[in-house]
Formats: C-alpha cells, structure tokens, sequence
C-alpha cells in the first residue's frame, strides 16, 4: 500500500453536495483512498465509477461520490474543541460515576460538581464528573475531599474531537487518513 502523504490533515465533514461543488470550482481534488492520487472534476467525471459504488447519475454522466476531498489551497487548520455539555460528560466518563465506578445506566447517573455549586462552581469541564445517585447524594453540597470521596480520574477536557463523531457514521476508507486509535476512540466512546 502506498504511504500515506504526511501533509493531509482531517479538516471536516461535509455533504456530497458541497463537496462536489468544492471540486467543481477547483478549490478541492477528489482523493482515491486507495491510492492517493488526486482528481480533477473533469478527470474524475472521465472515469466510470465500479458496480455497486454510490454514484450521482445525469442524463449525460454517472459520477462516483467522493468521500474524501483535499482542499486546493488550504493555510491553516481549525482549533476545535469538545463543546460541554450533558451529552459531552456522560461519553467523556464512559456512563460511568466517578467515584464508586459503577455503571449503572443513564438514567441512575447525575452530573455532579467537584466544587459545589453553593461553593461558588461552575458548570464546566475540570469540575463536572459522572456520579451515581447514591455518591451524589452522600456528597451532597461538599467537595470531594470535605466528604472523604476520591475522583477516580481528575475531570478534564477530552482530547477528541466532535468532528468526527457524527452519530457513529463509519467510513472505511477514512481510516487510511485518520489516527486508527483516534478513530476507535470517537466513535466507541
């Protein structure tokens, strides 16, 4: 298998439609993820796509849909960062609490604060962890150590990144440009 080129870098996730467009107005290549060549709208529209690929059919043209792109000048890649939220927490924890380690389903798990609320925290990422109703109740209004409960792992914003984790859509082909443990660790956690 040719080697990956090591200046590729996963930028987004976009639609058929606007990828297409992209290559139409040469601001984007069409890349074959077996063999990393690129392609040009008109190269790529010469080729027949396989039996059983998904296409786009015309009355004029029946086109492969692409399903990585590279853009046509590109300077800078986005710093994205995991947005907080409820739904964040519980995949960061693994629906697991915090404190006994127990996983005992969604619904018997509250997101608790480290630092109280009444203690002056907020509702962020170093100080919001998975807790069980039963921890969360017998550390009430107290932090972690005035209760004599320990975090099993300190509460941290997680590395990955939402750009990918799009309700556990899976493309294989993508794999040959993404970190392979990056890419299990999204989308199964």
């Amino acid at each position: 298998m040719p080697s990956r080129p090591h200046r590729w870098h996963p930028v987004g996730v976009t639609t058929v439609a606007r990828a297409l467009l992209k290559v139409w107005n040469d601001t984007g290549r069409i890349v074959d993820p077996v063999d990393y060549q690129l392609y040009t709208w008109a190269e790529r529209s010469a080729l027949w796509p396989e039996d059983g690929a998904l296409a786009i059919t015309t009355p004029r043209l029946r086109f492969r849909v692409p399903e990585v792109i590279s853009l046509m000048p590109y300077d800078r890649v986005p710093v994205r960062q995991v947005p907080f939220s409820r739904r964040n927490v519980f995949k960061r924890d693994r629906y697991t609490c915090q404190y006994c380690g127990v996983r005992p389903g969604s619904a018997e798990l509250t997101i608790d604060h480290v630092v109280p609320r009444a203690q002056g925290g907020v509702s962020r990422w170093d100080n919001c962890v998975l807790a069980c109703v039963a921890c969360n109740t017998r550390k009430a209004n107290r932090t972690p150590q005035q209760a004599g409960m320990w975090l099993r792992q300190e509460p941290v914003r997680p590395a990955w990144q939402p750009l990918y984790a799009l309700g556990n859509v899976r493309i294989e082909s993508w794999a040959r440009f993404l970190n392979v443990a990056y890419w299990h660790g999204v989308l199964e956690a």
